[in-house]
């Protein structure tokens, strides 16, 4: 029962991240990518403070006494946070410079990422998902890639998403086995990716020419949608739900995301899938549920 809830979790989570990005490509077209994810991270940041309060356990006393994360679980927000900052900075980033194609084929490497990764970890890999992780990259190849595949700075920087993503996947994993709180490890690392979005704005954009106050209001309902759902949501139910999966099987479940901004750019902007991308949608699917046996 407990894995079928996580599994639930996660799923709900591919559909969250799969339907915001039609949010975040028109928020870019207000701000920049850096400044973007600042904003939103920190109202996720402002989003979970009554999660952490509902979910995070019995602790009593004042507003700072029940929201204050032990040792453990701060340093595992700040890892978290740091390998969460840069990959959803790169990702943002490299998106403005290649296809949508490419970029969701190369962002769904982090697949075969994680169980290669966890291999220099000790860990072992069930033989089953050594079937569905190559089916499941066909499918996103059918899927996403359109035209000749050619490495773009901007394939790069997603490529390089794709693998912090995967430690991510790792690291969420490890300090929720050391004890973290989970709640309080996504409180943590929401600041800390808003810290580091901060920090590139500051460094690699300009104010926009009316005011950065009146572009962040342009910007007000994707910037409402990525931080309440994308990031409040989305990733808490993700390391709520990695209690209860395996990091490989979870992967496969959060990689629908690309199969769900398919179909959200079908329902929202009337695109139509060919012929392909319907194999590719069906090999994914397939993947993932061969990875329950």
């Amino acid at each position: 029962m407990e894995q079928v809830k996580g599994n639930l979790m996660l799923l709900l989570t591919a559909l969250i991240w799969g339907s915001a990005f039609v949010a975040q490509s028109v928020g870019m077209d207000y701000v920049g990518p850096f400044t973007f994810n600042a904003a939103r991270n920190l109202l996720a940041t402002g989003v979970l403070v009554p999660v952490v309060l509902a979910f995070g356990g019995k602790h009593r006393g004042n507003l700072w006494q029940r929201l204050k994360p032990d040792g453990g679980t701060v340093k595992g927000g700040l890892c978290c946070g740091l390998i969460m900052g840069i990959a959803s900075n790169l990702q943002q980033v490299g998106l403005s410079m290649t296809t949508a194609g490419k970029a969701g084929f190369v962002t769904a490497l982090y697949i075969i990422l994680v169980p290669i990764l966890g291999r220099f970890l000790g860990r072992t890999v069930r033989k089953i998902l050594l079937l569905c992780v190559p089916m499941s990259l066909v499918g996103f190849y059918l899927l996403c890639v359109k035209g000749d595949f050619t490495v773009s700075f901007g394939d790069f920087l997603v490529f390089c998403c794709a693998v912090f993503f995967a430690l991510h996947i790792l690291f969420v994993d490890h300090f929720l086995r050391k004890g973290a709180s989970g709640v309080r490890v996504a409180w943590i690392q929401f600041a800390m990716t808003c810290l580091l979005s901060a920090l590139g704005a500051l460094v690699w954009e300009r104010v926009p020419a009316g005011g950065l106050g009146s572009a962040l209001w342009g910007a007000r309902w994707p910037l409402l949608y990525t931080s309440v759902l994308s990031s409040g949501v989305a990733y808490t139910l993700q390391i709520l739900g990695q209690k209860y999966t395996e990091p490989t099987t979870a992967t496969l479940i959060m990689s629908l995301e690309s199969v769900f901004a398919m179909l959200s750019g079908w329902l929202f902007l009337g695109e139509v899938m060919d012929f392909r991308e319907i194999v590719g949608c069906v090999l994914v699917f397939v993947a993932v549920l061969l990875a329950q046996l």
